[in-house]
């Protein structure tokens, strides 16, 4: 067994991921050692990338949308067992003994870590994880399933918090990995969906109307009808009174970004008649068993363009740019 890895780290924002030979990780109480499959590439890895979000683990692997295998069990870990399959997410550790852990809000952990920003994700060939947070997956296709790990947790939690299927009409900001596996979950629910990419991007207009979207156009574009909720997925804080302009009295505007430039003032008409905006910050364990076990009954399929380790930074750079329909997926 090797006891070196091929990784691609990050030692200062702002600069390209360095593909190195790094010692391979060794399980410590608690956790496991994953033999990674594939690992989503996310927005958020941009935000950290760009520095954006500003307390890295330097230098770090990226990486928060691994599907892997366990290869290891580190002391005290009765499971999940050598050989299965397994999920690790953004939420890769809390303290449990907190105010928001004990109020069952552990996504609000005072001391929480996170894969791929304060632990060593998974643009790499192996990774440890603590084994409380990992998710166990029936999935044969390791590349299609990394998307569900934050795009599917995350679009998940913010279509819940914004009343789940309660909503008619429902509009999505950001026609990218997210919107692309809730859109099909809120049309299997019955709900209608209007989709607003970039103006002029009629390639994602085309693939949200593919997906189901009765609607699709630009964001700068009005819908058709007044929307019961908006959700948002592109970082633009603009989008914020412009979806609080799209939704009906006592309609709701829920961000599932971790990072957003600056919202702009706007006038409080906009927010009156008892709209709500809020915002998503993380995921919880329940928010990934719950959607996991309801991803197969839709069925979700993730539509993912697959790179080699090595391409990373090539991955990364296609996602900023918005040349990806779905989303990328690194291959070890």
């Amino acid at each position: 067994m090797s006891e070196s890895m091929r990784a691609m780290r990050l030692h200062a924002p702002g600069r390209p991921l360095e593909l190195e030979r790094v010692a391979r990780p060794a399980p410590g109480p608690g956790e496991v050692e994953v033999r990674v499959l594939a690992c989503g590439v996310c927005r958020t890895d941009l935000h950290v990338l760009d520095g954006e979000l500003t307390e890295p683990s330097l230098p770090l692997v990226l990486g928060h949308e691994i599907v892997g295998e366990v290869a290891a069990l580190g002391e005290g870990v009765q499971g999940p067992a050598p050989g299965t399959r397994v999920g690790v997410p953004w939420l890769g550790w809390t303290c449990g003994e907190c105010e928001p852990c004990r109020a069952g809000r552990e996504n609000l952990c005072e001391r929480a870590e996170f894969t791929g920003y304060t632990r060593d994700g998974g643009y790499a060939e192996y990774c440890v994880a603590d084994a409380r947070y990992c998710f166990p997956l029936d999935v044969e296709d390791a590349q299609a399933a990394a998307p569900l790990l934050c795009a599917g947790l995350i679009g998940y939690r913010t279509w819940r918090l914004a009343g789940g299927e309660t909503n008619r009409r429902l509009g999505i900001y950001g026609f990218g990995a997210a919107a692309h596996i809730l859109a099909q979950l809120a049309v299997a629910r019955g709900q209608a969906v209007y989709a607003f990419t970039r103006p002029g991007d009629t390639q994602a207009q085309a693939f949200a109307r593919r997906l189901g979207a009765v609607w699709a156009g630009g964001s700068d574009e009005a819908p058709p009808e007044r929307l019961d909720a908006a959700l948002l997925f592109a970082p633009v804080g603009e989008l914020v009174p412009t979806a609080l302009a799209a939704v009906r009295p006592g309609g709701a505007v829920v961000s599932g970004g971790i990072h957003m430039s600056d919202i702009p003032s706007f006038p409080y008409r906009l927010l009156w008649e008892e709209r709500r905006l809020s915002s998503v910050a993380n995921l919880t364990r329940r928010d990934g068993e719950e959607f996991l076990a309801l991803a197969p009954q839709v069925p979700i399929r993730t539509e993912t363009r697959a790179y080699p380790l090595e391409q990373a930074n090539q991955a990364l750079d296609d996602l900023r740019e918005g040349r990806l329909s779905g989303a990328a997926v690194l291959i070890p």
